[in-house]
């Protein structure tokens, strides 16, 4: 068979109206949806977690620690069946939830830990006189965080954000486990009913390859766009 001919069979119907090519947009498409609603669990849970990490209190301290080691420390694959099979059996209200809700669980939780640990490190890199200049211009703690802190860490932390907003995209890939119908899922079926494996993950590969540079290009931009002078990743 010519290579032409190779691509040309996904073009063809699989039976039920629906060719390869319909197939694999589709997939593309749930990997996408499972990635952006992991990631924006992942930066709404992170950025709090991160910031609990560095406030005084003792058991905010405590809990904030417990949650990142919790769900850094268990394989993400392992997360998945926990939310899938092990959570549902033990609390029946869980069998109700979709399995793509109880993916994007397991995945931006598994992240959260990531980006708290980001968020962290942003804030304790600021200058010490950053909170105590808040507090001279009369601001709580919380407001402090809120106006001074937060908004400057934000900004120093989205180099290694970038990497986090990538590997999500990649660790989608984890949600075939669920028999969510998304790329890796897609690859592993087509490979075999058209007996052209080699062919059927190179296309995946690339579709990956495109989601993961195009989210690098648009942090590149959100970066560029709100960089603060004599910090990292600003212009000096």
């Amino acid at each position: 068979m010519d290579l032409q001919s190779k691509w040309q069979i996904f073009m063809q119907d699989r039976g039920d109206g629906v060719t390869y090519v319909d197939w694999v947009l589709s997939a593309w498409g749930w990997t996408l949806s499972i990635a952006a609603c992991a990631w924006v669990l992942a930066l709404l849970v992170g950025f709090l977690i991160g910031t609990l990490r560095t406030v005084p209190s003792k058991p905010l301290q405590w809990f904030s620690n417990a949650w990142v080691e919790l769900f850094r420390n268990i394989p993400l694959l392992v997360q998945i069946f926990l939310w899938y099979q092990v959570l549902p059996s033990m609390f029946p209200a869980l069998q109700q939830v979709p399995v793509f809700a109880l993916v994007v669980l397991a995945l931006g939780l598994f992240t959260s830990a990531r980006v708290a640990e980001q968020v962290r490190a942003g804030i304790q890199s600021l200058p010490r006189g950053q909170f105590m200049a808040g507090s001279a211009i009369g601001l709580t703690r919380p407001q402090t965080y809120r106006y001074v802190i937060l908004p400057m860490a934000s900004r120093i932390v989205l180099p290694p954000l970038t990497s986090e907003a990538m590997n999500i995209i990649k660790n989608s890939s984890v949600a075939f486990a669920a028999g969510i119908a998304e790329l890796a899922l897609y690859a592993q079926q087509a490979g075999v009913e058209l007996s052209m494996e080699v062919e059927v993950y190179l296309v995946v590969s690339v579709l990956y390859a495109v989601s993961a540079f195009g989210v690098n290009r648009a942090m590149a931009f959100i970066e560029a766009r709100v960089r603060v002078p004599g910090y990292v990743g600003g212009s000096k």
